[in-house]
């Protein structure tokens, strides 16, 4: 038996942390004296090893072991130990976030078409020095395009049933199995690998890890679930994502919790958990409030991650579409507002953003009324074709889940144990920019409100693409149309105060005490180096720290 993909190290508190491995048979798995034995699905073996015991505020190398025999760290590898860090009580903390990365050589062509990456740049600053070390990674959607795979992929595709001819998906993943080479080919680049073995991770969804305008209106999801491809696409989206991705979100609690999780560790055999989680994965797309995508962290000190899944709990009705349908905002309001702890800083994350360049947000809430009749019949066929051909379907084109969200925000900053500040994470759009924001209804909140959006890691847009962001930062660009189409104004404001930037690069929030400073760090290609240079270095500022 062979370490196949990983370490990666997932979650990780004061004294405990998982790490999850696909080897290549079945065997048991061994990380600092704790064991797991592995399970498999569609032929493919599996851990998720429970390490307890660990000091707080310590750093602890690990090694790997199959069978006995070690298997990781390499014995050439450049990149030092992997190390498990666990949090300390001084409540400082670094959370380096992003989304959107494509799989490319790194060649000249490689580097022409896609850039440097910026998690191999991130991989190999850790690597030369402790400084800004993150604690953990949050990988917000696009981990994997499975519509349009890379050149390696696409041969594997070819050569496997000479792509599927005829098809508008021939040259796209299909099932479970394809899916398992999509990730072969994107996490086993070396300084990625290692960065993933050493930083925990926390990870969301988006459209290219099934398809693009995954879930974008009614209109769309009534044609693609008729499409003959569909039932296996969907079912190997979320049996892959759930394996691959979603377990290692799970605390040990939740997992114990967890109803697939127990049966992939209980049925005895690979039939059987094959079948569970296909019939999990199909009901999942079926009947999204059968499971949930989105997930917390504690990461000390107050400080909570909160992660929306904005992609597969839609609900797509023209006279209710919800971003957020009402059984997943009712878990987002119970892990915000009604959280059992104070929360001093929180950390709302979504693959897309909650607040988009001000002429873009109007062009979505327009776009969102024509579509749904404001214009009548002939403007609503017009705007579902603008909708799916400029993919407009952030939370500015939802506009109930826009209101949701601004009537969350209010209630947070009036509570009288009120979070210094909110950083709203996100990725999607592929640039980066950082906006400060304002609620309508409250006249002077002491805490912080900020749009955080970070993409991509490697997949640059094109330079008319470019311009036309730049050119939708202004509101009165597309003001007057939203009026125009009855389009209300919401009970917010802001501004982009910073960016946008187009490279590929990384964004982090560095947490110390009601203290919270942003870096934005652009990928360069220097002498066949790839590495990051420091963009921005902002502090957020909350009225409660400046009284």
């Amino acid at each position: 038996m062979q370490l196949k993909l990983g370490p990666l190290l997932r979650y990780v508190d004061r004294t405990r942390a998982t790490v999850w491995v696909e080897t290549t048979g079945p065997g048991e798995v061994e990380i600092l004296g704790h064991r797991a034995t592995t399970w498999s699905v569609h032929g493919h073996h599996y851990a998720l090893v429970l390490i307890e015991g660990l000091a707080p505020a310590s750093s602890t190398p690990y090694e790997v072991h199959l069978d006995g025999q070690q298997v990781w760290p390499p014995a050439d590898s450049p990149y030092g130990p992997s190390v498990i860090r666990t949090a300390g009580a001084d409540g400082a903390f670094r959370l380096t976030f992003g989304s959107c990365r494509r799989s490319a050589p790194f060649d000249e062509q490689g580097f022409k078409e896609f850039g440097p990456d910026a998690l191999v740049a991130l991989a190999e600053r850790m690597a030369g020095t402790d400084h800004e070390r993150p604690d953990a990674i949050l990988l917000l959607g696009d981990q994997v395009y499975a519509d349009d795979p890379s050149d390696a992929v696409l041969e594997q595709l070819r050569e496997a049933h000479g792509g599927r001819p005829g098809s508008e998906v021939q040259d796209e993943i299909g099932n479970f199995e394809e899916y398992t080479w999509l990730y072969d080919d994107a996490w086993t680049q070396p300084a990625v690998r290692w960065l993933f073995s050493t930083v925990p991770l926390c990870m969301l969804l988006d459209d290219h890890d099934l398809r693009d305008d995954w879930n974008t209106s009614l209109t769309w999801r009534r044609w693609v679930t008729q499409q003959p491809w569909w039932h296996d696409r969907v079912v190997g989206a979320y049996a892959s994502y759930w394996v691959y991705q979603h377990l290692g979100n799970l605390s040990p609690e939740q997992l114990a919790e967890d109803a697939t999780y127990q049966a992939m560790r209980t049925l005895t055999d690979d039939a059987e958990r094959t079948a569970y989680l296909d019939s999990f994965a199909w009901e999942a797309d079926e009947d999204p409030a059968s499971t949930r995508w989105s997930f917390y962290r504690d990461f000390g000190g107050g400080v909570r991650l909160v992660a929306v899944d904005s992609r597969c709990s839609r609900h797509l009705q023209p006279d209710k579409r919800a971003m957020v349908d009402a059984h997943e905002w009712e878990w987002v309001r119970r892990h915000t507002i009604e959280a059992s702890e104070p929360i001093r800083l929180l950390l709302l994350a979504s693959t897309l953003p909650f607040l988009l360049a001000p002429g873009l947000h109007h062009l979505e809430g327009w776009d969102e009324a024509i579509s749904s009749g404001a214009w009548g019949p002939r403007g609503a066929a017009i705007g579902e074709r603008i909708r799916q051909g400029m993919d407009l379907e952030h939370w500015a084109s939802f506009r109930k889940s826009f209101d949701d969200v601004t009537e969350l925000l209010t209630e947070l900053v009036e509570a009288d144990d009120a979070p210094a500040s909110i950083l709203m994470l996100s990725g999607d759009v592929h640039c980066s920019y950082l906006a400060e924001a304002r609620l309508s209804a409250v006249e002077h909140p002491g805490t912080a409100i900020r749009q955080l959006t970070m993409s991509p890691f490697r997949n640059p847009i094109p330079k008319h693409i470019r311009l036309a962001n730049k050119l939708l930062d202004s509101r009165w660009m597309t003001y007057k149309l939203a009026r125009s189409a009855g389009v209300r104004d919401v009970a917010a404001s802001w501004r982009t105060s910073y960016g946008p930037w187009f490279d590929n690069g990384v964004m982090s929030v560095a947490i110390e005490g009601d203290q919270a400073a942003v870096d934005v760090d652009h990928a360069r290609l220097a002498d066949g180096r790839q590495h990051l240079t420091r963009s921005l270095h902002y502090q957020v500022e909350s009225a409660r720290r400046r009284d």
